[in-house]
């Protein structure tokens, strides 16, 4: 496992570290709380969340400790041992992980590095039988780094209204992609499909140590009423999320106008140069990296002789390629890609 910002590059806005010294000096959310978080917090997820096409309201949000929590409700809620889930390949590895410790079976449909790593939709509509109780799509991807077009995200939703299966959407990236890319939530681009869709605060404020997350059901024809019960029950088993963290969630998600949260957090995330988000996986040459035997050894080596770190591709599935991340500096990328640059070469 890696630490989240651990070059410290990255820093939340100012403005959430004031509201939470406002709010603790406040004295008045050091208690337990709503175990699916506060009735404030909620309503400014679904509020900020939602959309003309796809309302929300407080009572369609769960909040969770992170958005790893949130998965593991999102999953609980809809699954049983030994049903089976459609997970991506390459995919965020904590998917399996959970899965596995719920005793769910896993199956993985291949995304295509030829194509932006969209979804091989022939090879997922293979994997669907009668104990296949959810899809999970993440978009934008980690580890891939892709956003997936709306007319992709249509055709998924076809093969899930086909075969009668609700989406769970990791979002978590939602509204973080670079260069002409657009998001969309998968939630606005159906009236019939169930969309559970997860997200939270910390890649959207670079605050993950802060631990609050949440679920949003989005279930226009009320299909998921059992489903939506088992969240809310599930939330009991923590005894809810973050206090404190929650009780900034209306100020910085839905911000009165002229604020200076609103001011602050209201900037955009800009940049360029990339068609996703902060991390891209990179195809290794074996055939031509004469020294090296797989992603495994790429990484191990790269790390001991050139001080340069990336994540094997095996992490997620995807054996003989490898992550990167893309938050540092440009002068610490500019060096860290001259130095893959000479390892390649001495290693050919």
């Amino acid at each position: 496992m890696r630490r989240a910002n651990v070059t410290r590059n990255l820093h939340c806005p100012d403005v959430l570290v004031q509201a939470v010294v406002r709010h603790t000096r406040s004295m008045h959310h050091n208690g337990y709380i709503h175990s699916a978080g506060s009735e404030a917090a909620r309503a400014a997820i679904a509020q900020r969340f939602g959309y003309h096409s796809a309302p929300l309201t407080a009572d369609d949000i769960i909040i969770a400790s992170g958005c790893s929590g949130a998965i593991e409700i999102a999953l609980q809620g809809f699954l049983n041992p030994g049903d089976n889930i459609l997970l991506p390949k390459p995919g965020f590895p904590l998917y399996q992980a959970l899965c596995e410790a719920h005793k769910i079976e896993c199956r993985f449909y291949n995304l295509m590095p030829e194509k932006n790593w969209e979804a091989d939709l022939e090879h997922m509509q293979s994997l669907v039988e009668d104990n296949t109780k959810a899809i999970l799509v993440n978009n934008p991807s980690n580890p891939c780094g892709s956003v997936y077009s709306k007319t992709h995200l249509e055709k998924i939703l076809g093969l899930a209204e086909l075969n009668k299966i609700p989406v769970i959407a990791d979002e978590i990236y939602g509204d973080k992609e670079f260069g002409s890319n657009a998001f969309y939530a998968m939630a606005t681009l159906t009236k019939t499909v169930p969309v559970v869709a997860v997200g939270g605060l910390a890649k959207q404020f670079l605050i993950p140590g802060w631990r609050v997350g949440w679920v949003m059901v989005h279930d226009r024809n009320n299909v998921l009423k059992d489903v939506r019960t088992a969240y809310f029950k599930l939330s009991q088993n923590i005894l809810g999320a973050n206090s404190l963290v929650q009780s900034i969630i209306s100020d910085v998600l839905t911000p009165v106008s002229g604020s200076p949260e609103e001011q602050s957090l209201n900037t955009g995330t800009g940049g360029g140069g990339s068609s996703g988000c902060d991390v891209a996986m990179v195809k290794i040459r074996t055939d031509i990296l004469a020294t090296i035997k797989d992603d495994l050894d790429l990484t191990q080596k790269l790390l001991e002789e050139e001080s340069v770190f990336v994540l094997p591709g095996q992490c997620f599935g995807m054996a003989n390629y490898f992550r990167i991340v893309f938050s540092a500096p440009h002068e610490v990328l500019a060096d860290a890609f001259i130095r893959l640059a000479e390892f390649c070469y001495r290693h050919q």
